[in-house]
C-alpha cells in the first residue's frame, strides 16, 4: 500500500526512476502524459477533448486532468498503491488529490523530488535530442521547459515540505546510484518493498 509522488525537472530521470520504483514496490507508475497519450490514441471522449486542447497549444485544464487521474486511480492495479508522475502540477490539483485520497481514508506516503543542476540537465537533454534527431529540442526550448517546471512546482514543493512528506534526492549520476539513494531515503521513513 505504497503511495508515492515523484517530482523533478525535465531530464532529471523521473521516467527511468519511476520504472525502477514500480518494479521494486509492485505499484503502477501513473504518468499524466502517458494517460493523455493513451486516451488520444484510443480516441476516447476525454482523448478527443485533450487532443483538441493540446493541438491548439493550450494547457489541459485542471478539471480534465483531475478527471483522468481519478479514473486511473480507481483501476484495480492502483487501489493498493501507485507512483504519480506529472501530477499534481498545480495547488488546485494538490487539493483535488488530497480529497480523492481522504475519501478513501488514505494519504501519500512520500514525495520524491529529484534535484538536478540545471546546466547539467540542459546538457543531458541537448545530447539526447541530437542523438535522437529531435530538432525541436533546442537549448532555448529546453531552458523554457525548465523555467516552467520551476515556476509551477515550487509552490507544490513547499506544500509537501511543510507536510514533512518531501524527500530530496540528488538526481544526477549513475542510474543505479540514484535508485539506491531513493531506496535508502524511503527506507529511512519505513517505506520498504512488501517482500522485505
Amino acid at each position: 500500500m505504497t503511495r508515492l509522488l515523484i517530482l523533478g525537472p525535465p531530464g532529471a530521470g523521473k521516467g527511468t526512476q519511476s520504472a525502477r520504483l514500480l518494479e521494486t514496490y509492485s505499484i503502477p507508475a501513473i504518468a499524466t502524459g502517458d494517460i493523455f497519450r493513451q486516451n488520444i490514441k484510443d480516441e476516447t471522449p476525454l482523448g478527443v477533448e485533450v487532443k483538441a486542447i493540446v493541438d491548439a497549444g493550450d494547457y489541459v485544464p485542471d478539471s480534465l486532468t483531475n478527471a483522468l487521474v481519478k479514473s486511473r486511480l480507481e483501476e484495480q492495479d492502483a487501489v493498493d498503491g501507485f507512483l504519480l508522475d506529472g501530477y499534481p502540477r498545480t495547488l488546485e490539483q494538490v487539493s483535488y488529490l488530497d480529497g480523492l485520497l481522504e475519501a478513501k481514508s488514505r494519504s501519500l506516503d512520500a514525495v520524491i523530488q529529484l534535484v538536478a543542476d540545471q546546466e547539467e540537465v540542459v546538457a543531458r537533454l541537448r545530447k539526447r535530442a541530437i542523438a535522437q534527431g529531435r530538432t525541436d529540442d533546442t537549448e532555448e526550448a529546453i531552458r523554457h521547459r525548465q523555467q516552467v517546471y520551476s515556476r509551477e512546482t515550487t509552490p507544490l514543493i513547499a506544500v509537501y515540505r511543510d507536510r514533512d512528506l518531501l524527500i530530496e534526492v540528488d538526481g544526477l549520476g549513475e542510474i543505479d546510484d540514484v535508485s539506491s539513494r531513493i531506496s535508502e531515503a524511503l527506507s529511512s521513513r519505513g517505506i520498504v518493498p512488501a517482500a522485505q
